[in-house]
């Protein structure tokens, strides 16, 4: 099994990206914000085999994620914790685990500017990205435990404005948006991922999905399920027969338009949550058919020799160069994911 093998080849080692398939090489990070994915995928195999080796494993993973519930410089605590932490305290009801998330919540909501009523991104004061609405939930779990209701209020008012200037009214959605820090006015749309700053960046279609209907189960809100719809219906009526996007949907036939199966693992694993939200066949079909597409050779490596990842032609960061056409640790995550969530409702 590969996480098995990356487990035993580099212990306490978390991946990223692959080249050529490989996890450890000496490539960009750009930043550093994927350790919940794989010691995440721990935490899921550990639930489905019950094997105590694979206990063991999450456990130690996690505890070394611990320190980063008190960073304040990134935005990612919500992939580093909810995969991780939460997981581990729902198994063991161990309340020193839950406060390790309310105060990875807290940390995280440091990070607002009330003028723009916005959680800023790691790159600038300036900037927001639509990736932060998979990591809002933190906060709403935070605000959930504590009863802290100022905290709810600061995490709705990200997710209003979020819908307001990245979510675009044909249900496709901006990578960043640009404001003035001082006046919290909203000044742009701008992109570090997608082709262009008004292009259709596939992954931040999935993100705003998955993460929109995340939100509506800790706020009822319906506005928040109608936008993960919105993202939904956008996706489906753009994606090829293939079932797998391009890593943005507007780049041109021709060598640079290549598949992102980690746009659609995201995508299948936010569908089949939807599809439980929603009661819509569609949006089940649509996952399943996801998944289909990506359980063959062409994407999955159990016959790739050499190849140390999970799935196969994912994308990072097209214009950097960073994990294209490689392993992406997300993708392997929600691909994982989705998978253990269909053989759950499978019984």
């Amino acid at each position: 099994m590969q996480v098995r093998a990356t487990i035993n080849r580099a212990p306490d080692y978390f991946p990223i990206y692959t080249v050529g398939g490989v996890w450890q090489h000496g490539g960009e990070l750009w930043t550093d914000w994927c350790a919940g994915f794989h010691a995440g995928m721990i935490w899921i195999v550990s639930r489905h085999t019950n094997e105590r080796w694979w206990r063991q494993q999450a456990e130690r993973y996690s505890k070394l994620l611990e320190h980063k519930q008190h960073d304040r410089a990134v935005h990612d605590l919500g992939f580093i914790f909810l995969n991780t932490y939460k997981p581990w305290y729902e198994l063991t009801g161990d309340d020193s685990l839950r406060q390790v998330l309310i105060t990875a919540g807290r940390t995280l909501a440091k990070r607002f500017n009330p003028n723009g009523r916005y959680l800023r991104s790691f790159v600038a004061p300036e900037s927001l990205f639509i990736d932060i609405m998979m990591n809002v939930p933190i906060i709403f779990y935070a605000a959930r435990e504590t009863n802290d209701l100022a905290l709810y209020d600061l995490a709705v008012a990200h997710c209003r404005t979020t819908e307001r200037t990245l979510v675009r009214p044909d249900g496709g959605t901006a990578h960043e948006g640009i404001f003035n820090p001082e006046t919290g006015a909203f000044l742009r749309e701008s992109t570090h991922q997608g082709l262009r700053p008004d292009s259709d960046w596939t992954r931040g279609l999935a993100w705003s999905l998955y993460g929109f209907a995340t939100v509506s189960t800790y706020t009822n809100d319906p506005a928040d399920l109608a936008v993960a719809c919105k993202n939904a219906d956008h996706l489906l009526a753009r994606l090829p027969d293939t079932f797998i996007p391009p890593w943005d949907f507007d780049v041109p036939e021709g060598p640079d338009r290549i598949a992102d199966s980690s746009a659609a693992a995201i995508a299948a694993s936010g569908l089949w949550n939807l599809s439980e939200l929603t009661g819509s066949a569609r949006y089940r079909n649509a996952a399943l058919n996801i998944l289909d597409a990506l359980l063959t050779d062409e994407y999955v490596a159990w016959n790739t020799p050499g190849w140390q990842g999970v799935l196969k032609h994912g994308v990072y960061h097209f214009h950097k160069k960073l994990g294209v056409d490689e392993s992406v640790m997300w993708g392997e995550f929600f691909f994982l994911e989705a998978v253990d969530k269909v053989l759950k409702a499978c019984g």
